[in-house]
């Protein structure tokens, strides 16, 4: 896609629907801006079942599919910022995301909150390059 002054907005039914007034992403030049993907199945509208690393995949196939309707991938990201409400579940979290994040990772952060949408222990953001 070629680069362009004014947000591309992307969404796309491989990934929930946005439970606010949001896009799932914007593309402004040739950066994706993934908004923040609660474990969310796309197919039920349900919390994925089981534990944090359970929950922790389905933010990231979320983030995925959003990735992909721009036709681009994981392997170009930039900068990805997860979100926990308990630090308890970092290195569960850190070696579901290895699977993901082969080679070399992009930065991140993660940080525990006070509490996310819908009740959620976790969501995940992503910048992708396009």
């Amino acid at each position: 896609m070629p680069a362009s002054p004014f947000p591309h907005i992307y969404n796309t039914d491989q990934a929930p629907k946005a439970i606010g007034p949001y896009s799932q992403a914007a593309a402004a030049g040739d950066l994706l801006f993934i908004s923040g993907q609660l474990p969310i199945d796309p197919q039920t509208g349900e919390f994925a079942s089981g534990g944090i690393e359970e929950r922790s995949r389905q933010c990231l196939n979320n983030v995925t599919a959003i990735a992909q309707a721009a036709e681009t991938d994981l392997s170009r990201a930039v900068k990805v910022n997860i979100y926990l409400t308990d630090m308890g579940n970092f290195e569960r979290v850190n070696r579901v995301y290895a699977e993901y994040f082969a080679g070399e990772p992009p930065a991140r952060l993660a940080i525990q909150v006070a509490g996310l949408p819908k009740n959620a222990d976790i969501e995940i953001e992503a910048v992708i390059s396009l």
